[in-house]
Parts: structure tokens; sequence; C-alpha cells
């Protein structure tokens, strides 16, 4: 949990564990919803089923031990089953979460996978999630789920803390804070370390340079806002850019697409 959210549990809210039992023995998806307060997280955990993770509203960050994804509503996540993971929302939303069990599922992606979430996929979970439905309207909106799931590519930004204790005292301050724009030298100088030290501590311990790796720590940084629909020119400011064609070089550069192709769905929008 970050240091400025709060548990699931600290918040009084049930942990995102699953479903307790299956109301219906021959349905193979249970639907449920999870309203999301800013600075929500649900911690590490594991499910016996296949999970669909989806933001209905508000952005959702899922992460595993070696990569997180942003997700706006235009994309769901396939996380199957014993994937440990965490769920956490920076900002409000709504958490719709499908779980499939996995004997009843013809899916079998070993990895979690983006799937993109249409329109038609969002009203179908909203009718999956109906307790009134009987099981033959179920089996056929269950049939119709899986022609939906469609992986897309999207691009993860990760970044590796070092583990030196002066280096991680600077990437625990820039994580802090992305927009600080102090040097190598400047840091050094504030924790006690040359920059030469700080330079190799940086290397060894995130197999990065510095400054590629406070680059991806920036970026990082500014996908919820993104993803929430933030101009670019004050998610850029607010991550340490000086202009909003800057952040978005940088952002190509790493991703391979601008933010707009990055959380579009359909036709991709022109740069």
């Amino acid at each position: 949990m970050s240091q400025d959210g709060q548990s699931a549990a600290g918040a009084g809210i049930t942990g995102e564990s699953g479903p307790a039992c299956n109301p219906d023995p021959s349905a193979a998806v249970v639907v449920v919803t999870f309203p999301m307060p800013a600075g929500l997280v649900f911690d590490w955990h594991t499910h016996h089923d296949h999970q669909l993770a989806w933001a209905a509203t508000g952005v959702l960050t899922v992460r595993t031990a070696a990569t997180a994804w942003v997700l706006p509503p235009t994309r769901a996540l396939w996380i199957p089953a014993g994937v440990r993971h965490e769920t956490l929302s920076a900002g409000t939303a709504t958490m719709r979460t499908l779980y499939v069990r996995p004997e009843l599922c013809p899916i079998g992606w070993p990895d979690c996978t983006p799937v993109a979430a249409s329109p038609l996929l969002g009203e179908l979970i909203g009718y999956l999630e109906n307790p009134e439905l009987d099981a033959g309207r179920r089996r056929n909106a269950e049939t119709l789920l899986v022609d939906l799931l469609q992986p897309v590519t999207m691009a993860t930004v990760e970044v590796r803390m070092p583990a030196e204790e002066r280096a991680r005292d600077v990437a625990d301050a820039l994580a802090a804070n992305p927009a600080d724009g102090r040097t190598l030298a400047e840091w050094g100088r504030a924790v006690g370390a040359s920059d030469r030290t700080l330079a190799r501590a940086f290397v060894a311990g995130t197999g990065l340079p510095f400054g590629r790796w406070r680059a991806l720590l920036r970026l990082q940084a500014a996908m919820p806002a993104l993803a929430a629909g933030e101009p670019v020119g004050n998610v850029a400011r607010h991550v340490g850019y000086e202009s909003a064609s800057a952040f978005v070089s940088a952002f190509r550069r790493e991703t391979g697409v601008t933010p707009a192709r990055y959380f579009h769905h359909g036709p991709a929008p022109p740069d």
C-alpha cells in the first residue's frame, strides 16, 4: 500500500478476494462491482478463479511482481487464476470484476492479458451481473463474452528501484515528486555520495542510467492522469517536463505511440 493510500481492510471495505460462493453452480461467470474511493488499494492477493478487471468509471492500476497496467474504461485486464497481484485507484473509480471458473472457461491465457473493453462488452458485463438471469440466457451471454475478449497490445512502463541505500533514497524522493529536476551531482550532495557512486548504483540496481530511469519514472507517474483524461500539457508539467511536445516525444520513445493513441479505443486518432 502506498503511503498516501488506504488498504481495503483499513477503509472498512471487504477485500477483493472473489465471491465467497457461486449462487448458481452452473454459472461460469460471477460479476461483482467494487466502488473504489481515491487511494484505495486491494493489497497483494490471488484468486482461485480467473479474473477480468475493468474500470466502469475512473482508472485502475493492476500490479504484478513484474509489471503494472494502467486501465482506463477502454481497457480491461485478464488475470489468470493464481497470479498474485494488487489493484488500486489513484482517483475515484468503479471496478467491475468478472470471476471466471477455470474448469468452465475455454480461455487458457497463461499470462495477464489486456483486452479491449468495447461498449458492447460493458453492456454484457452489466447483463451478466443480473441475478435473475435464467440458466439458458446466462450460458448464451457467457459464450458471447468469450467471443468479445480480444487481446490488445498495451505497452507497459516498468520501473525498477535501486537497492543501494543512497540511490534508493534518491529514487524514493523522485517517486514522491517526479518533477524534481536536480542533477545527479546535486542529489549526491543531498544523500552524501558522489555523482559517480550514484550513477553506478542506478545502473547496477535498475539496469539503466539515471537519466533514462528518471524518464521512465516520470512516464509511469503520468499514466493515471493521462488515463483519466487530464490535458497532456498539465500532466507534462506535473511530472517535470517543460513542454507537452517534450513529454509526448518521451512517451512515444518508450511506448511506440503517443498518449492519445495509447488511451484510445477504436480507430486511432491522428498524432
